[in-house]
């Protein structure tokens, strides 16, 4: 019956009273409407279709203006409903006291330019993996969640016996004691607000990411060896005495691929080395279980947790220098249009010649300095380039797509305090090594597609048309009109639009928001292809020690390649590549979130120490409550509206620009600013400027 009231919900495209829907499933007995009421309730309560005010069904699919979903919360107060196609922006003061991770049901208020909407109820509350600081009240533990979400959490003292104020703990609940007040139990101690990395690790929690491995995995990780065993080499390609060596940066310790470069007539032997840690983690073990439900290595400021334990991403698993590491091999023959004419993948050992850093290599490869050791290789490397240039050039051809969006560095003292901000650029030999990992994935993509076996891919589907209409509009607003095909866009028509862009003031907010107009790229078995990198085939091979999908490539590999282990049962892989594509993309999401979010805190903390301090910056942002700027070092504030000028200053989304009142003074995006710190605050996350002075000092007026 519940099939039937599906089959018949799906069919009326218009919400329908029960009556209406069993007019509609044609001659029922009494018991049936009972059943078919019955049905409907229990549809309501799983979330599945919606009940109106009117007191009428529809499914959400069928539902032009209510949707549900998880909502995701932005430490800044604000929030998205993740849909499978457009998210929906919420506003604060439209979050009807949905937390992050709740489920709600959300009306869409406004669909230009942007999908905005409000949250109509809480359909589930989000109460998993409670994180944050213990302060007692009269007496009582109680727990301040470090996400900010407006619930009373009391704490059993049972579980609180070893715990003192500023505790930062992890908690689950007990009991709901009334709305929004709750019962929880400790279940795992982080440390003291005031200790070193708790900061971190507290952000770590609250993203499932936990710095300790299961006993289990730690266990049999005793049993790894430290050195490679001689009968381990056994059936696979001695490479130890070619020209192999890593290229990182300077205080990488986990090193999962080496390079290597040779000739075969006018072509180029470009050699692609990676770690094979699929030859130490194996199916089924607690090592494996781990690995997998971690997804990514977490890269959180100066802190690392890693994917799998330091015993082998930073020993028997790294291609270190000058020792005999397992791996697998992808050499690709390329021609000189930068063509893969030719290729070969297969197991392999190696022993790396050096250890090298991106610093040194920019040396040799842009300044024609040879760094202390470097003098035998300086030849290579300059090959090394000129190929990686031939393969740049060809992939944009093909429409490549490069945001050239830089990242901040954090650095932090020995008491794990930020105490400098660096905008990391990328040089040729970052973009070298980028060119041949990007050319080692798509070569075994390609091999594997073309063999029509079941597989993980790395895709990136195309944007929606809407979104770069509202991109293009966006733009036009600020007074540029581009030259842009937006039907059936590609990735070389995406890529044109950039390129229109390179010399505008406003260049790195335009990339930017270009950027999130487009879908974001995830595993799973059916390939789409990589829009982004204007790449038919792609995949994750090159990074197994960090990466859970490159460990699975590599099993897939060896059992497709190296041990020939295709048969009927092959298709039975399907279903366990789907659930390992989707937890790895979540996973994978959760990181890049805890990595943002623990950057906003260091961020916070380091300007702490600079209250006061005057800076030079660009605006990068503008909102209904203020303008945000961000530093030549990627640190970005808040001059809130009110504290602007000796003006009423209101935002103009007409003109895209922040204006005055009565002085007609605008501020858009990318005017250049010299702005004052008037407050930092780490707990919050946030950085408030005000403006001491600009390029032009604000003398643009609006026309009358």
């Amino acid at each position: 019956m519940k099939e039937r009231v599906l089959e018949f919900l799906k069919k009326s495209l218009n919400a329908v009273t029960t009556e209406e829907l069993c007019s509609l499933m044609g001659d029922l007995s009494v018991k049936d409407i009972e059943e078919v009421q019955k049905i409907l309730n229990e549809l309501v309560q799983n979330g599945e279709i919606y009940f109106t005010n009117k007191g009428k069904y529809i499914l959400f699919e069928n539902c032009q203006d209510i949707k549900i979903g998880k909502i995701d919360v932005h430490p800044k107060g604000f929030g998205f409903l993740l849909l499978p196609g457009d998210d929906i922006h919420i506003e604060k003061n439209m979050l009807n006291g949905a937390i992050d991770g709740d489920t709600v049901i959300v009306e869409i208020t406004e669909r230009k330019p942007k999908l905005e909407g409000r949250v109509l109820r809480i359909f589930k509350r989000n109460l998993n993996n409670l994180v944050g600081e213990i302060r007692f009240i009269h007496g009582k533990p109680f727990m301040n969640l470090e996400d900010k979400r407006k619930l009373i959490i009391e704490l059993d003292p049972k579980s609180t016996r070893d715990c003192v104020e500023g505790t930062i703990v992890q908690a689950s609940i007990i009991k709901e004691i009334r709305k929004n007040y709750y019962l929880a139990r400790v279940s795992s101690v982080i440390g003291h607000k005031d200790d070193a990395g708790v900061d971190i690790l507290t952000i770590a929690y609250k993203y499932e990411i936990y710095p300790d491995f299961s006993k289990s995995t730690l266990k049999e990780i005793e049993d790894i060896p430290t050195e490679v065993d001689p009968k381990e080499l056994v059936g696979r390609k001695d490479l130890t005495e070619e020209i192999i060596f890593t290229i990182d940066g300077a205080d990488t310790k986990d090193i999962d691929d080496a390079i290597s470069l040779s000739r075969k007539g006018s072509n180029y032997l470009l050699g692609v080395h990676i770690a094979d840690v699929s030859h130490y983690v194996k199916e089924g073990s607690a090592l494996n279980e781990d690995a997998m439900n971690r997804g990514t290595s977490s890269y959180l400021a100066d802190t690392v947790i890693p994917m799998i334990p330091h015993k082998l991403s930073n020993g028997i698993c790294s291609l270190n220098e000058g020792v005999i590491r397992l791996t697998e091999s992808c050499v690709m023959e390329i021609d000189h249009n930068g063509s893969i004419v030719d290729f070969d993948i297969f197991e392999s050992y190696i022993k790396s010649k050096k250890k090298m850093t991106y610093k040194e290599v920019n040396e040799v490869i842009m300044h024609d300095k040879v760094p202390k050791g470097y003098e035998e290789f300086t030849d290579i490397l300059k090959s090394m380039n000129d190929l990686a240039h031939l393969l740049r050039k060809k992939k944009e051809r093909e429409g490549y797509i490069d945001f050239n969006l830089d990242e901040a560095k954090i650095i932090c003292d020995e008491n794990g305090r930020a105490c400098e901000i660096q905008r990391r650029v990328q040089e040729d030999g970052e973009r070298m090594i980028e060119q041949f990992m990007v050319a080692a994935n798509e070569t075994v993509a390609t091999c594997i597609s073309n063999m029509e076996l079941p597989f993980i891919y790395r895709v990136h589907d195309i944007p929606s048309e809407e979104k770069i209409q509202d991109f293009l509009k966006f733009v036009s607003i600020l007074g540029y009109q581009l030259n842009a095909k937006i039907k059936n866009i590609t990735p070389k028509a995406m890529q044109e639009i950039l390129d229109q862009l390179r010399d505008k003031k406003e260049v790195e907010a335009l990339s930017t928001t270009l950027l999130r107009s487009m879908k974001k790229a995830k595993y799973q078995r059916e390939n789409i292809g990589h829009f982004g990198l204007a790449s038919k085939y792609y995949t994750h091979f090159t990074s197994p020690i960090r990466r859970y999908p490159d460990l699975l490539v590599h099993r897939l590999l060896r059992k497709y390649l190296f041990d020939h282990e295709i048969d009927d049962k092959i298709n039975e892989l399907e279903p366990k590549i789907d659930y390992i594509a989707e937890l790895s993309s979540e996973r994978e999401l959760k990181a890049v979130e805890a990595e943002r979010e623990v950057d906003d805190m260091k961020m916070a903390e380091y300007m702490e120490g600079h209250i006061g301090e005057e800076f030079d910056g660009k605006i990068s942002g503008l909102t209904n409550f203020g303008i945000f700027v961000e530093l030549d070092n990627m640190v970005e504030g808040l001059v809130h509206i009110s504290a602007i000028g000796d003006d009423f200053f209101h935002y103009n989304s007409d003109i895209m620009a922040i204006v005055g009142d009565n002085t007609k003074k605008l501020y858009r995006l990318g005017d250049k600013l010299k702005v004052k710190v008037i407050r930092a605050n780490k707990q919050e996350k946030q950085i408030d400027f005000e403006i001491v002075g600009g390029e032009e000092d604000g003398d643009k007026k609006q026309e009358s």
